[in-house]
């Protein structure tokens, strides 16, 4: 037997195949890590530069305040006052929801409330702050900065939300602001918006909204290794919105609001000869001054339920019958065809037409043209649209901008209907019957306006043929061509035979006068012109009935003007459920007279030297605008306007900030709403 011990000592020789192996694979390893340290340190040093900046720096946003609006005559309508939001910064979290209960009960929130808002952004951006509460009070704030140190991932934003007139004050003109919508985002329009970004949501706010919304801006802050600011680096500052002033008149505006109170309808006034918009009003209204910060589900279900729809802007959107207001369109298309000069008809209550009696409100006995105005016939007018024929009074109703937008700068216009043969044909693939066009002789049956349709079209043939288009912000506001933006009929001018105008304008001044249906609104020593219509919902043998469930009850319209010829203002009165078009002349009547009493008002005040303004209150926001604005309208010959004068001027809120104010006062601002008069 061998040794064993023999082999003690000797070398185990390792094969050279595989000791070549072993060499190629650590020189692969080493190559490996040599090339990622490369990549690492020198490929990539730049990104990783950034990264490591961006542990230190956070860019925080600077939100640009929306530019203020103004009325007519400089004063302010809508301001922004200083507000603290709570922002949730995702990367600051610790793992799973442990944080969420304490930052509920610091914020009044629900820990499901929290929860909700985390997936809404669930697909933006981590490193994205998101909204957790806004508007967040005094001790919310003092919760968030006492727990710094544990909670990290809280951070307040100082922001400018807006204030509103209270009470819905112009609330459908003005619009509101809100979150931009995932819907929203989706829309090109918004393209360059980020979600929780603010945009406008209806009236002037939205149709402007680029002009409003300025750019926003940042800074560059030091945090530490908990997320807490030690410092800044620099800033890039907000870029305000650009203020607006309107062709709004507070005073006129105020007046109309009172006119119609709490009634169903709307009230438009605007000057025909330049398209102003003067005053708008919708009933029932909202406080936008509640979307200005997150509105609760319980109350927008509320509003999005009111069968009377209080966001909806009747002025624009209300498409419903005119009633006898359509009686100055027929009348114009039965003197410009020369058909109507020289009719008589014998009313005796109504009139047989295609083996069908349609009636009249009364016996009127034989009437002609210039007594079927101010009387409101309708066996005149169930005659006059026989022998015109349906085509006829579509061809007249639509250059007269009826049946088509007239181009507001307001979002959302309806079109209203104008009924003809080739339209019964392409909506309803039916002819159209000759019966039919009896009733749109009246103003009913399958005729819809909107009350700035119908005040624009009595305005434009009061003034000779001359529409204009309507806008509520002046051109020069805006760049050129902005009106682009507003589809509608525009500017239009169809020419009035001047015999035929001057008997429309005489007939209806007659219809405020002794004998014309709105004889009860007549203004002593204002030329007063206008004309009533009455329009059913329901069958007529209901509403003569006297129901009082205002659903069942005519529409009541009433379209006037003053002067008669080239009128200076023009307004339409739509009441729903008002019963006869008599009691929407009343509320016309009163801003009517609102309006003639400031000219008078300010045609006397160029011969009196004003004294001095008195300085505004500590604290209260001055009655001058920061930006000048353009001089008011000039006031117009009031030879003709005569009526007492009465009026002042007021504001509608303002933002105190003791603090701030110089008066020595201490203490939080706070929003002060009521009639403040300005000097």
């Amino acid at each position: 037997m061998p040794d064993e011990t023999s082999t003690v000592g000797r070398d185990v020789k390792v094969p050279p195949f595989k000791l070549t192996v072993i060499q190629y694979l650590t020189a692969f390893i080493l190559l490996i890590l040599v090339t990622g340290l490369w990549r690492l340190q020198v490929l990539s040093a730049n990104n990783w530069r950034v990264l490591a900046e961006q542990n230190r720096i956070r860019k925080v946003p600077v939100l640009a305040p929306r530019g203020k609006i103004y009325d007519r005559d400089g004063r302010l309508l809508v301001d922004n006052y200083p507000s603290v939001s709570c922002y949730l910064l995702r990367e600051q979290m610790r793992p799973g929801d442990a944080d969420l209960p304490m930052i509920a009960t610091g914020l009044h929130m629900t820990v499901d409330q929290i929860q909700q808002i985390l997936h809404h952004y669930r697909t933006a951006p981590r490193y994205q702050p998101i909204p957790l509460k806004e508007d967040i009070t005094p001790d919310e704030q003092a919760f968030i900065a006492a727990h710094s140190n544990e909670l990290p991932e809280l951070e307040t934003l100082n922001e400018q939300r807006r204030l509103y007139p209270r009470n819905g004050f112009a609330a459908h003109l003005i619009g509101y602001v809100g979150e931009v919508s995932e819907e929203m985002l989706n829309n090109p329009r918004y393209a360059f918006y980020q979600p929780g970004d603010v945009v406008g949501k209806s009236g002037v706010e939205q149709s402007y909204d680029q002009v409003l919304r300025g750019v926003n801006g940042s800074r560059d802050i030091i945090v530490n290794s908990h997320g807490k600011e030690v410092g800044m680096l620099g800033e890039e500052p907000a870029v305000p919105g650009k203020s607006l002033r309107l062709t709004i008149d507070i005073d006129i505006q105020r007046a109309a609001e009172q006119a119609m109170g709490n009634r169903n309808g709307a009230i438009v006034a605007l000057d025909p000869r330049t398209g102003e918009v003067l005053a708008m009003v919708s009933r029932p209204t909202f406080d936008p001054n509640a979307f200005s910060v997150s509105i609760s589900r319980e109350e927008w279900s509320k509003i999005i339920n009111d069968p009377d729809h209080p966001l909806m802007n009747k002025a624009i959107q209300a498409q419903l019958a005119p009633g006898s207001t359509f009686k100055i369109i027929m009348s114009v298309a039965g003197l410009q065809d020369g058909v109507a000069q020289n009719m008589h008809v014998d009313c005796q209550g109504g009139g047989t037409f295609y083996g069908r009696f349609f009636k009249c409100d009364r016996r009127h006995g034989m009437v002609d043209i210039e007594h079927a105005i101010p009387w409101s016939c309708d066996t005149f007018y169930y005659t006059l649209a026989q022998k015109l024929g349906i085509d006829e009074i579509a061809r007249w109703a639509h250059r007269l901008g009826l049946g088509e937008k007239t181009g507001i700068d307001l979002p959302n216009e309806a079109t209203g209907v104008m009924p003809s043969t080739q339209w019964k044909m392409r909506n309803f693939h039916q002819a159209w019957y000759p019966g039919e066009t009896i009733s749109v002789g009246i103003g009913q049956g399958a005729v819809a306006v909107t009350p700035l349709q119908i005040a624009r079209a009595l305005g434009g043939i009061a003034s000779g043929g001359v529409l204009k288009r309507p806008h509520v912000v002046f051109p020069s506001e805006v760049s050129a061509g902005y009106e682009d933006a507003f589809p509608g009929s525009g500017d239009v001018t169809v020419p009035i035979d001047p015999a035929n105008w001057q008997l429309i304008t005489d007939a209806m001044a007659e219809t405020t006068n002794p004998g014309g249906t709105a004889f009860a609104s007549h203004l002593q020593g204002i030329d007063f012109a206008g004309k009533t219509g009455t329009a059913q919902t329901v069958s007529g043998s209901v509403s003569r009935l006297g129901s009082n469930q205002v659903d069942e009850r005519d529409n009541a319209w009433f379209v006037g003007m003053a002067p008669r010829r080239n009128p200076e203002i023009v307004v339409a009165v739509l009441w729903q459920g008002g019963g006869w078009g008599a009691g929407s002349a009343h509320l016309a009547a009163e801003v009517i007279e609102a309006y003639v009493n400031k000219q008078r008002r300010l045609a006397h005040n160029l011969l009196v030297e004003k004294p001095a303004a008195p300085p505004a209150p500590a604290g209260e926001m001055p009655s001058t605008p920061d930006t000048k604005p353009a001089a008011a309208s000039k006031p117009q010959d009031t030879a003709r306007l005569h009526a007492p004068q009465h009026s002042h001027t007021e504001m509608l809120a303002f933002w105190s900030n003791p603090a701030r104010s110089g008066s020595g006062q201490s203490g939080e601002g706070r929003l002060h709403y009521g009639l403040f008069h300005l000097p």
